[in-house]
């Protein structure tokens, strides 16, 4: 069977790539580029727990090995400290978002495709036309091996100036120039080691309206100063005496510092009104841009990943019904799109300066909590995405019963046991292509390893699983959020919860598994307009 063509050779679409590969689909990854990615320092990723975690599982060793986890968040407000959280993953804090130059992150995906026999890289490759039917996609590429490829699907991560999105004729309204912000990376010692601070409002001159400083590894920080979103240009002079006046204004004199890079960017909040067409997707930054108060476009793009693989991978391997393929966009475009609308409103709040609202009892408080949010990964400006809503939501059934996560949101990463005994994170099982049955059993620790499939109601429920539409993994977990002893959770292959019932329901389990893959696959229907386009001056 044809491979999928991936458009794009940025994070996101190699790590489709990547997790295509993971569940058996050969891919061929269409990089207009020459296969390198320069160095740039002030270039950087913040991925969230969920995110990080699904890099790491797709074998990116550099986020251990270049990646930073701060220790602490500063909020500072004038002269004063007004909000300080510590971050860790050892109960003493709430979850540290990993900091990685992106150049990093690309390099460290590469080296895990160099690994795979499953995914190609094609250098110097720019998509210019595109032909798709029921069966497959079809697309050339122009330069120096110009020529025709065939897959089985496409995906295109080609960024904002998307091609793929162009050929699609798929439309990408939006908001331009909703934050500027000027940056920098340096080399330079900080009163707050490990930690990460937002300065809003400095007293010093030239500090603007916010400044904040993220720490990389080896003594490396990124500053970020917020601009008028339609100002004048920064020239390099007035940077680096930026620069200068706010490590005076943290320090209390200019302390030695080694400027590794600078730059201006400016964020846009888009989001395209389709995100499917025919055997054809977007996804990351030809789908959606968003990055205002905090908010992080990359994160969004790996949770595209997660949610598009399996889906094209079942497609691939078995056929898929139209429900599964369109609920891709149904779900990720639906989460983006609060993202956004959430980002937005918070805009007035934040930066609209002046009027009633700034004197209001707890409004700073509640400004405070805003951008901790959106820098952090919490709430609507940042937490992981639920699909409660879901076309492939279970149908209700009285066996169904309530646990800590709710339907269609992210499971708890509980420690859980395989029956062939081996003690893993539950995470570690997500992106194989299955879906995963969780038995919560008390005192499963003391087990007798031998008698594993025989003991309880572990019989009836491996029976049941083996019934299933779909492939799926039995595991049983001591304890899991919110649920009692014999609860049965049902999670879909990308760690959202389908639905938990009270004890061993082959029936309802059935039921709920069935709704997970869309239904019976159905054979693939011609586009509702067959794409064939030739548009190399539109594209351009």
């Amino acid at each position: 069977m044809d491979p999928v063509i991936v458009a794009g050779a940025g994070p996101v679409g190699l790590a489709l790539a990547l997790a295509l590969a993971a569940q058996d689909v050969p891919s061929v990854v269409l990089d207009e580029g020459d296969g390198t990615d320069a160095p740039r320092p002030a270039r950087t990723a913040i991925l969230r727990p969920d995110t990080a975690a699904l890099v790491a599982r797709l074998g990116c060793t550099t986020l251990r090995d270049e990646g930073t986890r701060w220790s602490g968040w500063r909020l500072m407000r004038r002269k004063q400290l007004t909000r300080e959280l510590p971050l860790g993953e050892d109960g003493d804090g709430s979850p540290a978002p990993l900091h990685i130059p992106q150049h990093a992150l690309s390099h460290g995906l590469r080296d895990a495709i160099a690994g795979q026999d499953l995914v190609r890289v094609i250098t110097g490759s720019r998509i210019d036309s595109l032909e798709q039917d029921g069966r497959g996609v079809t697309v050339h590429t122009r330069g120096p091996g110009a020529t025709w490829w065939r897959g089985s699907h496409l995906v295109g991560c080609d960024g904002a100036r998307s091609t793929v999105r162009k050929l699609l004729g798929i439309r990408f309204p939006g908001r331009t120039a909703v934050e500027r912000h000027a940056v920098a990376a340096l080399r330079t010692d900080l009163p707050w080691p490990g930690e990460a601070l937002l300065h809003r409002q400095p007293p010093w001159r030239d500090g603007g309206e916010e400044v904040s400083a993220r720490p990389l590894s080896d003594g490396v920080w990124r500053l970020d100063w917020l601009l008028p979103s339609r100002g004048e240009l920064v020239t390099p002079d007035a940077l680096v005496a930026r620069l200068r006046d706010t490590l005076a204004g943290w320090c209390g004199e200019t302390p030695p510092y080694e400027l590794l890079d600078t730059g201006v960017y400016t964020l846009h909040h888009r989001l395209a009104r389709r995100w499917r067409s025919g055997r054809a997707f977007l996804a990351g930054d030809a789908a959606h841009l968003l990055g205002a108060v905090g908010t992080q476009g990359l994160d969004e793009g790996l949770r595209d990943v997660g949610n598009l693989a399996w889906k094209v991978a079942e497609d691939w391997h078995h056929g898929a019904s139209e429900i599964l393929l369109d609920s891709y966009q149904a779900e990720r475009r639906t989460a983006v799109a609060a993202r956004l609308r959430a980002a937005d409103q918070s805009l007035p709040i934040l930066r609209g300066g002046g009027g009633l609202r700034t004197y209001m009892p707890g409004a700073a408080r509640g400004h405070d909590t805003l951008l901790a949010d959106g820098h952090l990964g919490n709430g609507p400006l940042g937490a992981p995405p639920s699909y409660p809503y879901s076309p492939l939501a279970a149908p209700y059934a009285e066996a169904q019963t309530t646990v800590g996560t709710p339907p269609g949101g992210p499971v708890a990463d509980v420690r859980v046991t395989t029956p062939d005994g081996a003690t893993v994170r539950i995470g570690e099982r997500f992106g194989l292509g299955r879906l995963l049955v969780v038995l919560v059993a008390p005192g499963t620790g003391v087990w007798d390893r031998r008698h594993w499939l025989t003991a309880g109601v572990m019989p009836r429920l491996a029976a049941a699983v083996n019934a299933l539409p779909v492939r799926a993994e039995l595991l049983v977990a001591e304890a899991y959020p919110g649920a009692s002893a014999h609860n049965v959770l049902l999670v879909r292959p990308d760690g959202h919860l389908v639905a938990a019932f009270g004890g061993v329901r082959p029936l309802e389990l059935y039921a709920a598994a069935d709704a997970a893959r869309g239904g019976t696959p159905s054979a693939h229907a011609e586009p509702d307009a067959p794409v064939t386009t030739d548009r190399t001056a539109n594209v351009n």
